[in-house]
């Protein structure tokens, strides 16, 4: 796993999805700061920056950052919702400039629940017009996928329509959802059990394995993904002793992650992949502690895969 570093250059946004972490600010971001921002991170030795926001399309000098990271020698990527670079044209500007990479966000392939999630009826068409760009750019393409009680039943859904669709998507993020943030927290419907999509991100990481796919899962604790154990963003985090930087564009400025751990109940204390499980994301207020439970698989075999 590469050690990336984030910086939002942007708090605006053109969709209103119902379980968003960073809505929409007055916060600005400048292009001096954003440089700024880059070069520190090429100093403490990180792999590469991703962009992200609000919508980071909306940053009227984007393809001055992108250019920057690209000729210090630090590879750009973004995270992007795929509406603006439906646009061809806008999309080869940043490809020209250097970018190296692109995060989708796409969260189901069921046109409804994406419009119902992001508040905008047109953005699966818009997110498949991205991804047919990108095709034919070359531009490598991972989609980020935030798990919520909308898509949980249909993860491995999702997962067949991309492949059909787009066969060069090589890398799939599923993040569970972090219901302590904003819209989340007023939103509580969107917030899944961890028992609620289980069985299919079960079938969706099995496919994509079996496609030859790379993928990481995060916020999931390791008894709810034991067969992928070695795909946890943050069992890969500890047992590497990786960190992230993330620039935000609100009073949370600089913030440096060192910790991976969350809340564990009793039973992990006998899971043999305790060592190395994060536990619980925000467990015990949003989700209950007992739905915990050890497991018992090789505990070195996944050391050795996470290393390797």
């Amino acid at each position: 796993m590469a050690n990336l570093g984030y910086i939002q250059v942007s708090r605006s946004c053109n969709q209103s999805c119902r379980f968003c972490s960073n809505p929409p600010s007055d916060a600005v971001q400048t292009l001096e700061a954003a440089q700024e921002q880059v070069d520190l991170l090429l100093e403490r030795g990180y792999d590469g920056v991703i962009l992200t926001g609000g919508e980071p399309t909306l940053c009227e000098f984007l393809v001055e950052i992108i250019r920057h990271a690209a000729e210090r020698g630090l590879p750009p990527r973004m995270i992007t919702n795929g509406q603006l670079t439906a646009d061809r044209e806008r999309l080869r500007a940043y490809v020209e400039a250097g970018l190296d990479q692109m995060h989708v966000s796409l969260h189901s392939c069921r046109a409804d629940v994406q419009g119902f999630l992001s508040d905008n009826p047109d953005s699966l068409a818009n997110l498949r017009a991205t991804l047919r760009h990108a095709d034919a750019m070359d531009l490598p393409v991972d989609v980020n996928t935030v798990i919520n009680r909308y898509n949980a039943d249909h993860l491995d859904e999702t997962v067949e329509f991309l492949l059909a669709e787009h066969g060069n998507l090589m890398h799939f993020v599923f993040n569970n959802i972090d219901p302590r943030q904003n819209r989340a927290s007023e939103h509580r419907d969107v917030i899944a059990q961890p028992w609620q999509f289980e069985v299919s991100l079960y079938r969706a990481l099995t496919r994509l394995e079996g496609a030859g796919r790379t993928f990481r899962v995060e916020r999931v604790p390791l008894c709810y993904m034991a067969d992928f154990a070695h795909c946890s963003t943050e069992a890969r985090k500890i047992a590497k002793g990786e960190e992230r930087t993330v620039f935000f564009l609100d009073q949370k400025g600089e913030v440096r992650q060192t910790e991976w751990r969350y809340a564990k109940s009793e039973v992990c204390k006998d899971c043999v992949l305790d060592e190395f499980c994060p536990g619980l994301f925000e467990g015990g207020e949003y989700y209950e502690l007992g739905q915990l439970h050890a497991v018992f698989v090789d505990a070195d075999e996944v050391r050795r895969r996470i290393v390797g």
